[in-house]
């Protein structure tokens, strides 16, 4: 992340630091800065939340508003991760990635590999890579987030007001969200999955989703497309917005999704690498939902990139994607 500027501010939501103390918070938000001037713009006032002071203790609460001050004079920590370059932005070519802005929002089709934030070892992700494009742009902020290796829409606000109003259609139900993925066999009929998922930390540390009598309810809408030499390309409508839902309910079903690393089948996935098919075939195609702001429906739609496009045609006529089982 490069160090901000001028001044900007982050809006806590209940996905992203509600709970968190406001230092552990900022340790995160502002990798390269070190904690001893991160506690010493805290014991000064310069960040504030909600427009007043705050101990570095403060626990945060969805719907705080934290200013962050401009940090341009600060020394980063040696060994600190390096300021996101001309370079890199230009490698994701995201000013093209756009699918639909306005005053308010920003819908970017996101590519696949690229994560919705930094953290868990990244350095930076889409949201720290807008930031660096637009230094001007006073407030933007995700408004949800798609796994790392899922491509497609992704909506991040402009405003406070906007971030609000959209985390409100989402705790309502009333945003419509279309995927589309690849899966390995064949769907006979369209079908819905309604099995309760819940998460799980191994031993290891790594982080699991699976259907559970304990878990939380979940319903994925499935829609056959078109089938392939052994595979079926799918539109999945979740009802519900758990982690990992399509990828968990496509699984169980039998119909694993094609290059999923965590919930896939690793002998199909060698199969399909060897046609093409390299990546996670899950793509959020499309939104639909009423602007919360000026009640104006708002329906976008994110085109499959060029390995998507190319996997599917060397399926189509390439050999059963089976033949090796």
């Amino acid at each position: 992340m490069s160090l901000p500027n001028k001044a900007y501010f982050v809006t806590v939501t209940e996905y992203s630091g509600a709970g968190q103390r406001i230092d552990n918070f900022l340790v995160k938000e502002l990798k390269n800065i070190p904690k001893s001037k991160i506690y010493s713009i805290l014991r000064r006032g310069e960040v504030r939340v909600n427009k007043g002071r705050i101990k570095p203790s403060y626990k945060l609460q969805a719907e705080d508003i934290i200013r962050v001050p401009p940090l341009t004079n600060v020394e980063p920590e040696p060994g600190a991760v390096r300021p996101i370059t001309s370079k890199q932005i230009a490698s994701f070519n995201l000013e093209a990635a756009v699918v639909y802005e306005d005053s308010h929002l920003l819908i970017i089709n996101k590519p696949s590999g690229l994560a919705v934030h930094g953290g868990s070892g990244l350095s930076f992700g889409l949201i720290e890579m807008l930031r660096a494009m637009r230094p001007n742009a006073p407030h933007l902020e995700l408004i949800h987030r798609i796994d790392r290796d899922t491509s497609g829409c992704v909506m991040i606000a402009k405003s406070v007001v906007m971030l609000r109003g959209m985390h409100e259609l989402f705790r309502n139900g009333n945003i419509k969200k279309i995927y589309h993925t690849l899966v390995k066999g064949y769907a006979a009929e369209n079908f819905i999955v309604a099995e309760p998922l819940k998460k799980f930390v191994l031993a290891s540390g790594e982080r699991l989703v699976r259907v559970h009598p304990e878990g939380q309810p979940s319903v994925t809408e499935f829609t056959v497309l078109k089938r392939y030499n052994g595979a079926t390309l799918l539109q999945a409508a979740p009802v519900t917005g758990r982690t990992h839902q399509i990828r968990v309910h496509a699984a169980q079903r039998g119909l694993p999704i094609v290059g999923d690393q965590k919930y896939g089948n690793k002998e199909y996935n060698q199969i399909t690498k060897q046609l093409g098919l390299k990546r996670l075939f899950l793509h959020a195609r499309q939104l639909s939902f009423v602007c919360p702001i000026n009640n104006v429906p708002i329906n976008v739609q994110a085109a499959y990139d060029q390995d998507w496009n190319s996997g599917l045609e060397n399926l189509a006529k390439g050999r059963n994607a089976n033949d090796d089982r």
